[in-house]
């Protein structure tokens, strides 16, 4: 589980993620991590080869992902220098340099400094928004981790399509409010759904969220899971599938 320790006056936080043995160093006020990207973790693991992280954040994705399967080695991109440098942080104090490089780009530059092709998966939790829609945030820096600025979900899927190894695969968490538009986005990008799993808050609440695993260069025969289902009641007790993917369990 998650223990957060806030020092006063400190702009950061050391937070314990205990089930995975690692100490997360986060912004007080700005962007923070959210059961989103563990349940992503969770989903693209186990993962071996080379992987990429885009608009990784202080790094959670790519520092779970690692504690499943050591055999994996991440690139991890985001274009915010101040959380690219929280995330270098977190790598440095979990001891994980070796498996974890970080790079401080905008996604539509990435051609200039990765080669196409050379990555046997893609993860991401990208911004959901549209630009200009939904509530805006008082926290300094979680717009833009909310919003679409220089990137949309179609550069998203693009540069995922063209990282990605052929037979490779793309795992990525969205709102269901978009799902149509990201499963068109990847049909018109020719690739084939694999994995569909929906997320809940409750039982008998609609699915606020989607995972899905895209493969590129060969058609699959698409899958879909059972449903996540985060909280027992509207206390937000959490389920048994919550407390193993918050925990580190298998």
């Amino acid at each position: 589980m998650i223990n957060r320790h806030k020092e006063e006056n400190s702009e950061i936080t050391l937070d314990f993620l205990e089930g995975y043995g690692l100490k997360i160093i986060q912004p007080k006020d700005g962007h923070r991590f959210s059961v989103d990207s563990l349940l992503l973790a969770d989903f693209a693991s186990p993962a071996t080869g080379n992987v990429i992280d885009l608009g990784t954040g202080c790094g959670i994705i790519p520092l779970v992902m690692v504690q499943r399967r050591a055999e994996a080695y991440f690139t991890a991109i985001d274009f915010n220098r101040d959380i690219t440098e929280i995330a270098r942080q977190n790598v440095e104090i979990n001891g994980l340099g070796k498996q974890i490089t970080l790079l401080e780009t905008d996604i539509l530059d990435l051609s200039k400094h990765l080669q196409p092709e050379s990555f046997d998966l893609v993860i991401s939790n990208p911004p959901y928004r549209k630009a200009g829609t939904g509530k805006l945030s008082p926290k300094n820096g979680r717009d833009k981790a909310r919003h679409e600025s220089t990137a949309t979900l179609s550069d998203f899927l693009t540069v995922s399509k063209k990282l990605v190894k052929p037979g490779g695969s793309i795992c990525f968490i969205y709102h269901t409010e978009r799902i149509t538009e990201f499963i068109n986005e990847a049909s018109s990008l020719k690739l084939s759904l694999k994995r569909l799993q929906m997320v809940h808050g409750t039982v008998d609440a609609p699915a606020k969220m989607f995972m899905a695993e895209l493969c590129k260069g060969k058609q699959v025969r698409s899958e879909v899971l059972k449903p996540i289902i985060l909280f027992k009641n509207r206390e937000n007790d959490y389920t048994d599938e919550l407390v193993r993917i918050c925990g580190g369990g298998k």
